[in-house]
């Protein structure tokens, strides 16, 4: 039986050592991703043996997410059909990678539909790549930092306790800018990264932020997401400073290679399906993509 709750700041620890255990390179299993969005998502949690089970969904809809952990997963998947069954829903996982996937279909062949699940595709790219910024293909990136950096009288910082605050009002700026008020998306993004402004320490965030002439015009803040790569949860810049995205997004990578020197790629997370999303992430030129599925239980395999 699966005794779920809602995820809180107390379950960090345990959901971390079952995540750390599974050591995957998805940005969906990642205790920060999961308690940001908890308000939109509504996450519940459970643990099942060394298994981390997580249910969530828009509304009505509700999907589970692939046991994250380590042993015997049958009891636990059992245990997952049993809740939908009580619940009256049916049984959708999502998120699941190829191995997932692959496990799934050789424990139980055939109850299983798969689809891909192009909208949350992980892009991840090598940290060096993205500090040294290499040939053609990113002959415009290096272009725009040159123009920033010949134009703005700039510094980079981490983000600390003493700049936090002056971060996060540079953050509501942007939010105002873009007018989030008209866009439920955008809204619950906000919600989402102001979860990360007041909770920053407790959820072990790392930040960093550029100045121009003093003022802030860009932020980022991650953490390392598995044994060789860090994940980027939000990057924000002024649209109209020509160059502020480019570069915030380099000199973390800076700051990234020379604080955590075993880090090897960098996970930027997904696109949701907003196109414009798309194109500013491909226009990095990913090494790969971490390929995500959806598996729906058949009607017929219920019993």
């Amino acid at each position: 039986m699966l005794n779920f709750k809602r995820i809180g700041l107390e379950d960090k620890v345990w959901m971390d050592e079952l995540i750390a255990a599974a050591d995957k390179a998805s940005c969906s299993q990642n205790f920060t991703n999961l308690f940001i969005w908890a308000d939109t998502y509504n996450h519940l949690v459970a643990r099942m043996n060394d298994y981390l089970v997580v249910k969530g969904g828009l509304g009505d809809v509700k999907r589970y997410l692939f046991p994250t952990g380590c042993g015997d997963i049958r009891p636990v998947i059992a245990a997952m059909i049993q809740d939908a069954l009580a619940c009256g829903h049916e049984f959708v996982m999502v998120g699941l990678l190829p191995e997932d996937a692959a496990l799934l279909e050789k424990l139980y062949k055939g109850s299983f539909e798969f689809k891909k699940w192009r909208d949350g595709f992980d892009y991840v790219y090598l940290l060096e790549k993205l500090v040294l910024l290499p040939g053609r293909k990113l002959h415009a990136k290096r272009n725009h930092i040159n123009f920033f950096i010949e134009n703005n009288d700039w510094t980079f910082e981490p983000i600390t306790r003493e700049n936090l605050g002056e971060c996060r009002k540079m953050n509501e700026e942007w939010y105002r800018e873009k007018g989030q008020s008209c866009n439920a998306g955008l809204a619950n993004e906000r919600r989402a990264v102001d979860k990360c402004f007041e909770n920053y320490s407790e959820l072990g965030l790392e930040g960093g932020l550029l100045r121009a002439s003093g003022r802030i015009v860009a932020y980022t803040i991650g953490e390392p997401l598995n044994s060789d790569t860090y994940v980027i949860h939000v990057e924000k810049a002024f649209s109209s400073i020509r160059g502020a995205y480019q570069m915030i997004n380099r000199e973390f990578a800076s700051y990234i290679r020379d604080n955590h020197p075993h880090i090897i790629y960098v996970n930027r997370e997904d696109d949701t399906g907003d196109k414009g999303l798309r194109r500013a992430k491909l226009s990095y030129y990913p090494d790969r993509m971490i390929e995500k599925y959806t598996a729906r239980y058949k009607r017929s395999s219920l019993k």
